[in-house]
């Protein structure tokens, strides 16, 4: 059992995102287990740091132990490809990878072309590389060039909640979670739900709008422009603690990313029985039960109008759906199971 850990992540930990909730619940949970974590940070800007920023985190990286194992966040490590080189062949470095960098909705090609190779670059120095889903482990060994032996896939766990209930009366309350950033997608469910003003709907967007300004102004132009205004609410960020309410009160949960690398708030939506409407993109076949949920292909707004009329209309198939995730929450992965799969990478490379 190692005793003694870095965790080093970029930003604030603080921030509500998926790819930080997970970092914080790891934290906690190898504490729990009695590893000691010291969290390292490294600054803001990433994945595009200053000169400034990636100087001041590779001294501080150099500042750990050299026997100390290193956990670094991949929204850092991948752009740190200057970390393959002597750093990571004397010192026990693992990766953290929520999704690779270069799948960012909304980069320019050359950016993604970029991301890639820095990233591909920063993994062929990690001892061990931890994914958080199956698909994210597939891209990372047919892409990135991660042997699969080095890979550690440690799904987001989901806490075991008291069920949701789907209403009967009112407005059929939709859910989505997430930042207002390209890659969910939430242009393509507005546009999908102004195809269906003639049905009684209300929808909440939780999720962060400081991450991409020009976003979330485009969010707010769209949803006036289409009339909207008294049935989307943007909610902003919402802090962890806040979020169980909205999951209890939603009757559908729906978000229609471009792609996760696990997607955690679909996860959540299960574990509250909600029924769910995603698409095919990344790990969100993989997350959601395949009962419990319908799926459309990104960016396909017919498709996913077709499918929230159906859902918004159907009572009985909410119902059908909301008792499949149910049954399916308790077959959910665990955060023990994740800390106990990133503690077995982190003793590999120990």
């Amino acid at each position: 059992m190692v005793k003694q850990i870095a965790f080093a992540v970029p930003g604030d930990l603080d921030a509500p995102t998926g790819g930080y909730a997970y970092d914080r619940r790891i934290i906690a949970e190898l504490r729990k287990c009695g590893t000691a974590v010291e969290v390292i940070a490294l600054g803001d800007g990433f994945p595009w740091p200053s000169d400034a920023t990636r100087a001041a985190a590779a001294k501080t990286l150099e500042c750990v132990p050299a026997n100390t194992p290193i956990l670094i966040d991949g929204l850092a490590f991948g752009a740190l490809p200057e970390l393959a080189g002597a750093f990571c062949a004397t010192r026990p470095v693992i990766a953290l990878v929520h999704h690779p960098l270069a799948l960012e909705t909304g980069l320019a090609a050359d950016e993604a072309r970029q991301l890639q190779a820095s990233e591909r670059a920063a993994l062929a120095g990690a001892r061990c590389v931890v994914a958080t889903s199956d698909a994210t482990a597939r891209l990372l060994a047919a892409d990135y060039a991660v042997p699969r032996e080095r890979i550690t896939v440690a799904r987001p766990g989901s806490d075991r909640v008291a069920k949701t209930r789907v209403s009967t009366d009112g407005p059929v309350k939709l859910l989505a979670v997430g930042s207002l950033v390209p890659r969910k997608g939430h242009d393509v469910l507005i546009a999908a739900l102004a195809e269906l003003t003639d049905l009684n709907w209300r929808l909440t967007i939780a999720g962060a709008r400081d991450r991409d300004p020009k976003t979330a102004r485009r969010i707010d132009v769209q949803i006036a422009a289409l009339g909207l205004k008294e049935r989307v609410f943007l909610a902003g960020a919402v802090a962890p603690d806040g979020l169980p309410e909205l999951y209890v009160n939603a009757d559908i949960f729906v978000l229609a990313s471009r792609f996760e690398g696990y997607g955690m708030a679909f996860a959540e939506a299960a574990s509250h029985g909600l029924p769910i409407i995603g698409t095919t993109a990344g790990a969100i076949p993989d997350t959601v039960p395949a009962e419990a949920g319908l799926l459309v292909p990104p960016d396909d707004v017919a498709a996913l109008a077709i499918t929230l009329r159906r859902l918004i209309a159907e009572h009985d198939t909410r119902e059908r759906l909301a008792a499949a995730a149910r049954a399916s929450a308790d077959r959910l992965p665990t955060w023990d199971a994740a800390a106990r799969a990133i503690t077995a990478a982190i003793e590999a490379a120990a």
